[in-house]
């Protein structure tokens, strides 16, 4: 299958505003982009890209006086498949992580292990380790969280969803990628591209998408607290502990949000 992704976002600025961007599709799904992924800016104003500590893909630029314009497209092969499930799949003693996972298990801004650890031993302390402990934990913050976005605040933590039980996607994947790690299962945050690809159209206006990867059996593995069901067309932009690391837009100065139109359609 072929995927049509893309964005138009608008930023008004009242003076010259340096920003980075993190916009572009995931290196690791570089290699599915038929002909190329095509970012630009009007005004036209040089974008110097770069690839930050987690691998992901970053853009420089400094808005102009009176603000910018991002656009973005590529076309995305996908294998139609919906994500990947093995419950045989097993839980890695930590001793015997690579050192690089072991900061998917440290507290970050929004995923306060410290204050969720006993919560999370006294609700999946009975599970078993592995694929069913990470499908448990899913199915949990599933049915303990209720989507809204009228819920969404940017300064809302894993803790604060927990006690409030409302949220976004990212809030939903930010709980489950703290009780995972307060459980000794490496996790961390993903955003990027996800349509209503094999399920009934959302009236809703298309966003970017929050969900998690959790290590199991020496790798990741993708899991999505807020639908709870594998989805086809997951196309991944950007991987971090939290959602405070992959940032769609960091602006060194004042800027206010004008127009925010995403897409990710299945090419028939």
């Amino acid at each position: 299958m072929e995927i049509k992704v893309g964005f138009e976002i608008a930023y008004a600025a009242e003076q010259p505003t340096p920003m980075v961007i993190m916009l572009s599709i995931h290196p690791s799904r570089r290699k599915d982009i038929l002909g190329a992924e095509i970012i630009w800016a009007r005004p036209d104003v040089p974008i110097g890209f770069y690839h930050d500590s987690f691998g992901n893909i970053c853009g420089r630029l400094v808005a102009p006086a009176g603000g910018v314009t991002l656009r973005g497209s590529a076309l995305v092969h996908d294998s139609g498949l919906p994500d990947a499930v093995n419950p045989a799949a097993e839980q890695v003693p930590i001793e015997k992580l690579p050192d690089e996972l072991l900061l998917y298990l440290m507290p970050s801004r929004y995923c306060e292990t410290d204050k969720l650890t006993d919560i999370a031993w006294s609700l999946f302390g009975n599970t078993r380790p592995g694929w069913d402990r990470v499908a448990a934990i899913t199915a949990f913050v599933h049915h303990h969280v209720t989507f809204g976005y009228e819920h969404a605040h940017h300064m809302k933590s894993a803790h604060d969803v927990y006690e409030q039980k409302s949220g976004v996607c990212r809030d939903f994947a930010h709980l489950a990628v703290a009780f995972c790690r307060c459980m000794g299962i490496p996790a961390r945050y993903c955003t990027g591209y996800m349509g209503d690809i094999g399920i009934p159209p959302d009236p809703s206006p298309m966003d970017f998408s929050g969900w998690y990867q959790a290590w199991l059996s020496g790798e990741w593995y993708t899991f999505d607290a807020r639908h709870n069901v594998p989805r086809i067309g997951r196309i991944l932009m950007a991987t971090g502990r939290d959602a405070a690391d992959v940032a769609l837009s960091t602006s060194f100065g004042r800027m206010e949000l004008k127009k925010f139109v995403v897409i990710s359609d299945e090419v028939v």
